[in-house]
């Protein structure tokens, strides 16, 4: 099945893509991956030097799913870490050799996937003239929130620069993909927006995480893992309580009984991030719940400026961002 990834709808129809999808211009394959992966360098590794690259690609939530060949033996390396994506790639086809450093390389038969957050760390591949993967590309920032979310911290490096395999045959991530691959046939043109889209991108990325932990030795569900100091927690308590006034940084250290310095130095040691990013969180959220809950005759605008908001432009803007939705669309459900 993951071998017929993205072709056919469940009608057994093509599904449509807006791109081309077979080429032999190295040029247009560049400008193909820059897009959809992130800009990096490939080169030939065996006799051929001209490709026959296919590429059929869609969208679940904010992850980018592609079905990608170049038809030849190359070897890919330097992935633009400014582009802000982790990429997982399963083969589908053939095989892949990923270095994990400069001496020690694993290879993903049919059904193994590898896993690496290229904004944080290097990454070098090399393709046999067989290969054919289904690669998912998700931005780093969408796996920090759902750490956040789901665990109530941001992992460091020591996830973040761990480069693995996953899955493999029988395994769930396979399972999985099996799954994903199933969605988009049956809806292959509505995963990008709606609500079982976003679904589908949280189960992705939560599976992923889990995997991804277990292999760098990290439990995201362990308490130590999420064990602060008391001031990062009273902090947090005081944000949550008086997120809609807006509190200071200097009021929000004062309850916490420190200075902002070493509230803020705390949040970078033990959650990853800066108060400030914790109490725009309660407000985002705050805004959702009152939106979902809201009774009859009550705005957008009305919501937001309870929860200081002034530019409402700006507003919608981050808000859309977290949630994969305008607040009017969360109004009217």
């Amino acid at each position: 099945m993951l071998r017929n990834a993205l072709l056919l709808d469940a009608k057994g129809n093509p599904i449509h893509q807006d791109h081309k999808v077979l080429s032999d211009d190295w040029d247009e394959i560049k400008d193909w991956s820059s897009k959809v992966y992130m800009p990096y360098d490939v080169s030939p590794t065996g006799k051929f030097d001209r490709p026959l690259s296919t590429m059929h690609s869609a969208m679940i939530g904010r992850i980018t799913v592609t079905r990608f060949a170049y038809g030849i033996p190359v070897n890919i390396r330097d992935w633009s870490q400014d582009a802000g994506n982790a990429v997982v790639l399963t083969t589908i086809g053939g095989t892949a050799r990923h270095w994990v450093d400069t001496d020690n390389a694993v290879e993903t038969p049919i059904g193994g996937s590898f896993v690496v957050d290229c904004s944080r760390t290097d990454y070098n591949v090399d393709f046999d003239p067989d290969h054919l993967q289904l690669n998912l590309t998700i931005p780093h920032r969408v796996l920090e929130q759902v750490c956040k979310d789901w665990f109530g911290f941001v992992p460091g490096d020591a996830l973040w620069q761990h480069k693995c395999r996953i899955g493999g045959e029988n395994s769930s991530w396979l399972a999985l993909m099996h799954y994903v691959v199933a969605c988009l046939a049956e809806a292959p043109d509505r995963l990008a927006h709606d609500r079982a889209g976003r679904h589908l991108e949280q189960t992705i990325c939560i599976h992923l995480l889990n995997e991804w932990a277990a292999r760098a030795g990290l439990g995201l569900d362990d308490p130590a893992q999420t064990l602060a100091p008391k001031t990062v927690r009273l902090a947090e308590q005081y944000m949550t309580d008086h997120a809609a006034s807006l509190p200071t940084m200097g009021e929000v250290a004062a309850a916490a009984g420190t200075s902002i310095r070493s509230l803020t130095a705390a949040f970078r040691k033990f959650r990853n991030y800066a108060p400030s990013d914790f109490l725009r969180e309660q407000r985002l959220q705050g805004v959702r719940r009152d939106l979902i809950s809201s009774e009859a005759g009550k705005t957008v605008s009305m919501v937001a400026y309870r929860w200081g908001y002034i530019s409402l432009g700006e507003f919608a803007k981050a808000y859309k961002a977290r949630f994969g939705e305008r607040p009017s669309d969360t109004l009217r459900r």
